[in-house]
């Protein structure tokens, strides 16, 4: 499998994800909107908590398919009442999961609420494999 990541010039310079990733991936795999759920019930302590919990999903469900977090081509984070601070909250925890130097396109949306009251964010994510 050739992925290229990509950042062309005459868009802004991207910070923690890639503009473009072009793939020529056999399997695609699509994920599911992860919350701060855990078998037991929603993650309480906040934001950061419930981001953590989200990409520990994430990891659970790429395995699954027989993907890591290196095969992930796209992320879409919605955030509950997104505050300019809250980013730096997302960008740390993803940092621990996602390459540096290849990380997925993404985008990041502030919502006014998710489907329960006591969600504060859900990702999703396009893997691919060969």
């Amino acid at each position: 499998m050739n992925n290229q990541y990509l950042n062309p010039p005459g868009i802004a310079k991207a910070t923690g994800y890639s503009q473009v990733v072009v793939t020529d991936a056999r399997k695609t795999i699509y994920i599911s909107g992860q919350i701060g759920l855990t078998p037991e019930g929603v993650v309480q302590q906040g934001l950061r908590a419930q981001t953590v919990q989200a990409f520990e999903n994430l990891k659970t469900a790429l395995a699954s398919a027989g993907a890591t977090f290196d095969n992930v081509v796209k992320m879409t984070t919605l955030i509950v009442n997104f505050k300019s601070e809250d980013r730096m909250i997302i960008r740390e925890v993803r940092a621990q999961y996602l390459s540096a130097t290849q990380p997925p396109a993404s985008t990041l949306i502030g919502v006014q609420a998710l489907a329960a009251p006591e969600w504060l964010i859900e990702i999703e994510a396009i893997a691919v494999i060969d």
